[in-house]
Order: C-alpha cells, then structure tokens, then sequence
C-alpha cells in the first residue's frame, strides 16, 4: 500500500470543489463505479477519508491550544484566521459561525459529517473494487470502519449527543432520512463501541514502513479505552448538575441523569487489552538510546551523566519519528512553516549560526508564536515529585527571588550542567524542577536545544530566543516563557528541508497507563496497582514514586499520605496528566470530563515581560489576556445554518 500521507494534499485538492455533500468523486465526469473499479482509485477514496482527521499539527487549527497551556501572539485577535482554539478561551464562540466548529466544518473545523459520509459511500463499495484480494478489502473496509466511529466521537467531545448516519444516503432520500434528531448520549457512545468492535480485528495488529500513520489493532485498542474513559467520566455520565433539563423531542435528558460506576470497568478491560496488544508488539516507554548530544552536552554528560540522559529521554520522546511510545500518530501533510514546531522555535541567533550551519535571524519556520503560560512554569512538580504547593523544601514565597547559579568550576553546579547556565542569573521558581520541566519548557537561565546546537537561553529582549525588534516586532514569546516540546533539536531555519518533521501524537503509551490508573482508582479506589501505574510514568520523568513523595517518613509533602485517598489520588493522577501529556491536547478534555473546565480556564493568563533587558524588569508578571470559559462553552453550539435547516435539531443549552 502506498503511504496515505503522500497523497493526502493531492487527494484534497482534487476534491475540494466537490459540492455534493454525500459525493467522493473527484470531479462531474467520474462516478462512483469509476472511484471503486480499480485499487488505486479506492485507495484514493481511502486517503480522503483520512484527510478529515484534525490537524493537530497546524498552528491555527489545532485543538491541543484549548485550556491554559499555551499563550500565542497578542494582536491574532485583529485577525479571524489565528490560533482559532485560544479564540475559543477568549469567549469568543458563536453560533452564527462556530469556532473550530466539526459539525459543520467552521472557522478552522473539519466537517465531520461529511467525513463520516465518505465512510459510508466506502463501505458501501469496497467489495466491488476487481483488482484486490478480499482480505484487503476487509481491512481497508476496516480501517474506514474505524475512521467512522473515530470522527463519531470527535463529535460526541464537543456537542455531546449527536445525528447518528449510520448508512450511505442517497440523493433521492426523502426528507426523514435527511433532517434526523439528535441521539441520546449513551446510544451515541454505545454506536460508536459497536463501531470500533467491529473494526479491531480486521485491522494489521502494527503497520510498519510506509503504512504508518493508517491505524491498527494497536491505536484502535488504545483509541478505543479513551472513548470508554471519556463515558465514565463525570461530565457525560450522570451530569444532571449541568443538563438535567437538556431534554429531547420527547421530553427526556439527553445526558444520562445518574452516575453509574461500572462504567469504570469498561474502561479498565478496555485498557488491559490495549495494553497487552502495545507489549506484545513492541511497546514500550520511550527512552532516548543515542550517545550524540548536541552542542556542549558531549561535556557536560561527562560530569551530569544521569540528569542529562534523563532529559534526552523526555526532550525526544515526541520529537522522535514513530518511536516505540506512539501507539497513534498524525501524519498528514503539514503546511510548510505552519506547523506547531516552527511556531515555537526560537531564532538561531546570528553570532551562533556558524556553529549550527544555519541561517541567523530567519523567521522562517521560527516564528516564536506559541509560548506557555505561566501557570504552567508553576504546574510542574519539583525534584521531589510533589506540587510545589505541596513540597515543604520548596519556599513558595521565595520563587520570585534572583539567584545567581555558581561557577562552572563550583563543585555544587555539577547536578546542574546541561541543566542550568553556571553563574547565570534566574530566580528561584526555576531551580530544582522535576526534569520535565527543563525539557519542555524554554526559560531564562536554562538551555534551548535547537538549531542542532544548545543554545544558553536568556529570554530578555535582544537575548538569545528573546524577542528581536530588528527582526519581527510581534513575533516573540509573550509570556516569556517558550515550550521546546514540540521542536526537534535538528530543525532549523532558512529552508523547509531544514526541518525535521515527526508524527504528533494522537495517543501514546504513558496516556493509556495513566488511563488505566484513573479507571482503577474510580472503579475501587487506591491500590498498589493504581500506584505502579502511575509510578512507570514517574520513572521515566526521573521522580521519586508517590509512596516516597507523599510518605511521612520523607518529610517532604505537607499532604502526607494524600495518594491513599481516592480524591487525593484523583488529583495526583490529573496533575500526572497535565505535566506528563503537557501540551498535547490532553488537559483541557480531562478539565472537561471532570466537570472542572469553568473554573480552570476562567480568569487571568500571566507571564513575564518580554521587553525587558535585564532580570530585574523581565520578572514581573504581567496579564496577557483573560479566559472566559463557563459552563455554556463546554459543549460547542451547532452552526445556526444547520439549526435552521434541520427543524428537528436542537440546539445546546446557552447557545438557543
């Protein structure tokens, strides 16, 4: 099979004049026999099927923006075509034309329904295709199956119940198979379970070679646990605090009024099948078994040895293409220069460029649009593994006090090389941080490893990934803070073959654990089962285990023993989330799912101020934007044209 990927922006282009909302042929002369005669044209019908997928990658579309990561450029809202999921927490949603709205595909949405469509035209005629073998069939017919359920649920996430298509309507149909009510959440989810069970064991148990990206038994099983956690989960199972009067044509909730707790069993067998079929084809966490460090790092493992490995493991666990971690990637083709890893990128500076070979200076593929938030300098734990909130030897009223790291020749700057800059100026908040904080973050004192060089970061203005008047005056880190987790040290700028692309995750094995653990702790509370899970994942971040963190005997945690409660470790487990799957689109549904998301992601965004020269100004924390996320926006209104065509549609409570 050819790679899906290579033919996706061919294949999108063909058909995006296509105004038949049910067609998949690629312009008024081929028909539908034509597309499904032969193998190639139906793999050609497969890859459109793909090309719905969100595109995570993409800087203005991506949904991984929602929540309180991520800062973008200040002045994108002069504009409607920019960081439309930051949009979003700005409350700037509307029905008249919805904001990543999948339903019907507007403001930057990917038009689902029509994808779910081209599902059906293809499942309808794959048989009839001469020049396969049946086995095939079945598995493309699988892969299509799949898709199906898949882009169900991405509609399930943000409008709850939804217009179930189960079949290929015709252009004839009579008016009652058109304009189709809205289902019950359950009989959504349970479509969509009975989608992907009827798909898995068709599908290659692993694709390899230039079939990755398409998904198998591997993804699907994973995909499959988080569409059963997502139903377990408090905002869609037994929400009658949010929509007990979101009724239905015949007057009955919509969402499941009571909370039924076995669903959290679902959740766990789901995750014991996907994770046994992930070891039994090869996965594993990810952990970086190269000896080349880039720049000054050659030094500096000679004396830091174990930090240093520790932090390639988590600097290159996304960056590293189809690594044995990602059970689901996103593959598509990107936009040139429009990805998330050119928006964070830092410039190569001008007087370091003949050490990387790069070009100085260039904005191209570096535009220094996305920054993180400060409250996300402030969610990862300390070298103890605990909040710092929550650690004793972490002086909270000290973290925004100067310090002044020793000399390179100081005996006590060794468990700092490669870490932090010797005899750098920085402040206290920046010191002793668990190692995935320096791997993902971009921050004053620390390293930027890009541009295949470590680059000694200061982020003041005219500093090294500071903001540059003399280049771009409204391209630079707002908050002051940049987030490295998405750039490949090998990428640089002044070409697009400069670039090291990687597949984004859709799902990757730390997430499934943590699923699991989640599901266990629900289901029957704390256990050393819950705590091996969640300890794995700690492991490789290069922190203690919760039973050292958490133990009075250490004397660290001000909440001793917190992990043996199921809130507690509710809390822990969500915080492991948001720091292990940071950045990755992950925390805002799981704000979401526990009905927490209004109270997160309302209020004011901080960061540093970037025009600043020195330690003293840059500092000093500044409100970039307020996010006004309430209760209305956690499920996303159906486009008022879709509400006026369809009369038996109803609409999502607060957008009526």
């Amino acid at each position: 099979m050819k790679k899906i990927k290579i033919f996706l922006l061919l294949i999108v282009f063909v058909l995006a004049s296509c105004s038949n909302y049910l067609s998949v042929t690629p312009d008024n002369t081929e028909t539908i026999d034509d597309i499904f005669a032969v193998k190639e044209q139906a793999y050609n019908a497969l890859a459109k099927i793909y090309s719905y997928l969100p595109n995570i990658a993409d800087t203005h579309s991506t949904p991984f923006s929602l929540g309180d990561e991520y800062v973008g450029r200040l002045d994108y809202d002069l504009t409607t075509t920019y960081l439309k999921a930051i949009q979003i927490m700005l409350g700037k949603q509307s029905q008249n034309d919805p904001i990543l709205g999948d339903w019907s595909g507007n403001q930057s949405g990917h038009k689902l329904y029509e994808a779910i469509r081209q599902c059906n035209v293809f499942l309808n005629h794959i048989n009839e295709v001469v020049d396969m073998q049946q086995a095939e069939k079945d598995e493309w017919a699988a892969q299509a199956t799949f898709l199906k359920g898949y882009y169900n649920f991405l509609l399930i996430q943000k409008y709850g119940p939804i217009v179930i298509v189960d079949k290929e309507i015709s252009p004839t149909a009579m008016a009652t198979d058109l304009f189709q009510s809205r289902q019950k959440l359950d009989s959504c989810f349970d479509y969509v379970i009975a989608l992907m069970n009827q798909a898995i064991p068709n599908l290659y148990p692993l694709v390899q070679g230039s079939d990755l990206g398409q998904i198998d038994q591997v993804g699907a099983t994973a995909i499959k646990a988080r569409v059963l956690l997502f139903r377990a989960s408090p905002f869609y199972n037994g929400n009658s605090d949010y929509y007990s009067n979101f009724l239905d044509h015949d007057g009955q909730p919509f969402f499941p009024q009571t909370y039924d707790p076995e669903k959290w069993k679902d959740v766990i067998d789901a995750c014991d099948a996907a994770l046994s079929l992930a070891a039994s084809n090869g996965k594993d966490l990810f952990t970086y078994d190269k000896t080349i460090y880039y720049g000054a790092d050659k030094q500096d493992v000679l004396i830091n040895e174990d930090a240093i490995k520790k932090l390639y493991d988590l600097r290159m666990l996304v960056v590293t293409p189809w690594n044995k971690e990602l059970l689901w990637g996103y593959s598509n083709s990107y936009p040139a220069g429009n990805n998330i890893s050119s928006a964070c990128n830092i410039r190569l500076p001008a007087d370091l460029a003949a050490e990387s070979g790069g070009t100085p200076d260039n904005a191209g593929w570096s535009w220094n649009w996305f920054g993180a938030t400060y409250a996300m300098a402030e969610r990862f734990y300390t070298k103890n593994g605990l909040p710092i909130d929550d650690d004793k030897t972490f002086d909270r009223n000290k973290i925004y006090n100067f310090i002044t790291m020793p000399s390179a020749d100081d005996p006590t700057y060794q468990q700092y090389a490669g870490i932090l800059q010797p005899g750098a100026q920085t402040i206290y908040l920046y010191k002793d941080r668990e190692p995935r904080f320096y791997a993902d973050l971009g921050i004053t004192g620390g390293y930027w490893r890009g541009h295949l060089i470590r680059i000694p970061t200061m982020l003041y203005q005219s500093s090294y990934g500071g903001m540059n008047t003399a280049v771009n005056s409204t391209d630079y880190f707002c908050s002051g803070i940049g987030i490295q987790k998405f750039v490949h040290p090998e990428s640089t700028t002044g070409s697009e073959n400069r670039q090291l692309h990687f597949p984004y995750p859709i799902i990757r094995l730390a997430d499934l654990i943590l699923m699991k653990a989640e599901a266990l702790n629900e289901y029957s509370g704390p256990s050393q089962d819950v705590y091996d899970l969640v300890d794995k994942v700690r492991e490789r971040a290069g922190i203690p285990d919760l039973e050292i963190s958490w133990s009075p005997e250490m004397n660290w945690a001000r909440t001793p023993d917190k992990y043996k409660t199921q809130a507690g470790l509710r809390d822990i487990i969500l915080q492991e989330r948001s720091i292990e799957l940071a950045f990755e689109g992950s925390r805002f549904w799981d704000m979401l799912r526990w009905k927490r998301a209004p109270q997160e992601f309302s209020g004011p965004v901080w960061g540093w101020n970037p025009f600043a020269f020195n330690a003293q100004d840059f500092f000093v924390l500044q409100v970039k934007h307020s996010l006004k996320f309430n209760i209305t926006d956690c499920l996303w209104p159906i486009d008022l044209n879709e509400m006026n065509t369809n009369a038996n549609l109803i609409q999502n409570p607060g957008w009526q």
